[in-house]
């Protein structure tokens, strides 16, 4: 079932992986990307993406370059292979102007016709009748490609972390809606135990045009671009947050996580390889997570080294 089109690309060939919006999605990209790299070492890889998430990509190398969603830029980058992992009418529109020989995007994505290469599901790519991590499910794509299946491995981000003059905790208490943030009073509570029990500093982060003024008193970190987030989370010890990007940020570093759902789908959306505890309320609002369930799978995590 697999296609041959990474056997029909000849030796230093260029790819372009379109890769547009959710900082989640972005950073769930890097095992596809690392996934081709290791297969195919003699391809020139860039990865097109807005400006606000390019460094989430930054500093990996198995990417040679990172693009800004320009139907100029691609096509002056000149891919042989165009592989749209997003699916909207911009990526559809770069995944066109790239005048790649080889067009790849999933079946089921609207305007098809771009596409001379068609990626089945991920079910089908991987044998198995589940639901698939987003991880799986880009990674399948490789695998249709002509990547050997293997193992998906961990995303990867790279930044040098800063030096700690007291282990710390991040704790991110934003998400992009309502329904998926877990109370303030909650998070206050949790990050005072933290500090008593576990002798972690906690370090509350937050994005542009959002607030931290409910964690007055604890360190905050307020609108920090992503490279800055990066280095802060490479040199942490744990992250606490919600169903949010800077989650997967911090499993990609390999930190501890605690994760709180709400609508989200834990199985789709989960830490990816590395320890962690998800918190899901199910078909109750996001506040019926009590702060003894976080303490409680805190205690279960490996941070004892830092207690």
């Amino acid at each position: 079932m697999p296609s041959n089109a990474l056997q029909r690309l000849p030796v230093g060939s260029r790819v372009s992986i379109i890769r547009l919006r959710s900082l989640g999605d972005c950073v769930l990209t890097t095992p596809a990307i690392a996934l081709l790299k290791a297969f195919r070492p003699d391809l020139a890889i860039s990865v097109v993406v807005e400006d606000r998430f390019a460094p989430v990509f930054e500093g990996n190398p198995a990417i040679d370059e990172i693009l800004s969603p320009s139907n100029l830029g691609i096509a002056r980058w000149r891919p042989d292979l165009a592989l749209n992992l997003h699916g909207g009418s911009t990526s559809s529109q770069l995944t066109f102007a790239s005048r790649a020989k080889f067009r790849a995007g999933f079946e089921h994505f609207r305007f098809r016709a771009l596409y001379n290469v068609r990626i089945p599901r991920a079910q089908k790519i991987l044998g198995v009748d589940r639901k698939v991590h987003t991880a799986e499910h880009l990674a399948s794509a490789m695998f249709f490609l002509g990547v050997p299946t293997r193992e998906v491995p961990r995303a990867s981000l790279f930044a040098e972390s800063a030096p700690v003059a007291q282990p710390y905790a991040v704790i991110h208490p934003r998400a992009s809606a309502p329904e998926k943030t877990w109370l303030a009073e909650n998070f206050r509570a949790v990050a005072k135990r933290i500090q008593q029990e576990w002798n972690l500093e906690p370090v509350f982060i937050a994005g542009p045009g959002e607030s931290l003024d409910e964690f007055d008193g604890f360190g905050c970190v307020l609108g920090a671009g992503l490279a800055e987030i990066k280095t802060l989370l490479a040199g942490a010890s744990l992250f606490v947050g919600n169903d949010s990007g800077p989650a997967h940020m911090a499993a990609a570093f390999g930190l501890p996580v605690i994760v709180l759902f709400g609508p989200s789908d834990p199985i789709v959306w989960a830490p990816w390889k590395t320890e962690s505890a998800v918190l899901a309320s199910k078909a109750d609002p996001i506040e019926s997570i009590s702060v003894s369930a976080v303490l409680n799978a805190l205690a279960n995590l490996s941070v004892g080294q830092v207690q």
